[in-house]
């Protein structure tokens, strides 16, 4: 790494400070144009550590940027991932506050719950599928600390992918019981339908990111154990909510999440 790991720590409290006060900050790329994907993963993975060492656990693992559309809405090239902490959790029905956020923006997606270790190089998706243990919905609330809204692909990953909030619930349902890639979803806004989509939105099939995670993952030793959490990405376009915004989504096969937007 180019850059050494004061440097790295100091870019990490950053982005943290910017996540926890509700504070705009400019793309870490403006001031270090030169900086590594690795090493903003590594920025990704010291503010995970910063958790972790206060109490904060680390409940399961998101992908982000899982659509060519996305991609191209966002001019990056490839999908990102990160993890999601115990505070991000917000109950089905719950209130989200925006007080405590920059941007919000709402995403339908999927998520995999593991019931085997999950390894690259080389996972496939006949590798997540047998390692499933259930799909369940997923509603992620994306804010980008960046100004604007606006990064790059290596900024974003230094970014925990742009992690804020999750809501789940829903049905849980085994792989066999799903066709993922045709999977509908229909997102609603005060009673509104605002978006909808299907599973093969997310890299062609949700599962697709989960390899996709392991794989990436194992460039730094880690692997995805039994029992993770994960979100695969966005069925849906990412929609600004504002206080008093109700949000439903409804999934074919899986039931309905909702949650609130106050102050």
């Amino acid at each position: 790494m180019a850059l050494d790991t004061a440097t790295l720590e100091k870019i990490a409290a950053h982005l943290e400070d910017a996540e926890l006060n509700c504070n705009e900050v400019i793309k870490i790329t403006d001031d270090y144009p030169d900086i590594t994907w690795e090493e903003c993963d590594e920025i990704q993975w010291i503010n995970r550590r910063r958790k972790e060492a206060r109490g904060t656990k680390i409940v399961g693992m998101k992908m982000g940027l899982t659509s060519m559309a996305k991609m191209r809405q966002m001019g990056v090239d490839k999908p990102c991932y990160g993890y999601l902490a115990d505070y991000f959790s917000v109950p089905d029905g719950g209130e989200i506050k925006i007080s405590e956020l920059i941007h919000p923006k709402v995403e339908a997606e999927v998520a995999f719950v593991t019931k085997k270790e999950l390894s690259g190089p080389g996972c496939h998706i006949g590798d997540v599928l047998s390692a499933t243990d259930f799909i369940m919905p997923a509603v992620e609330i994306i804010d980008s600390r960046y100004k604007d809204f606006k990064f790059d692909i290596k900024s974003v990953q230094a970014d925990n992918s742009s992690s804020a909030r999750f809501v789940t619930g829903g049905r849980m349902r085994p792989v066999s019981e799903l066709d993922l890639k045709t999977l509908g979803v229909v997102m609603e806004i005060n009673g509104e339908v605002v978006d909808l989509g299907a599973g093969a939105a997310i890299l062609g099939h949700p599962a697709a990111a989960i390899a996709h995670l392991a794989n990436m993952l194992a460039e730094r030793g880690e692997v995805i154990p039994a029992g993770t959490f994960i979100m695969a990405g966005a069925i849906t376009a990412a929609t600004a909510v504002k206080p008093g915004d109700n949000v439903t989504v409804r999934y074919q096969d899986l039931g309905t999440l909702s949650m609130r937007f106050v102050e």
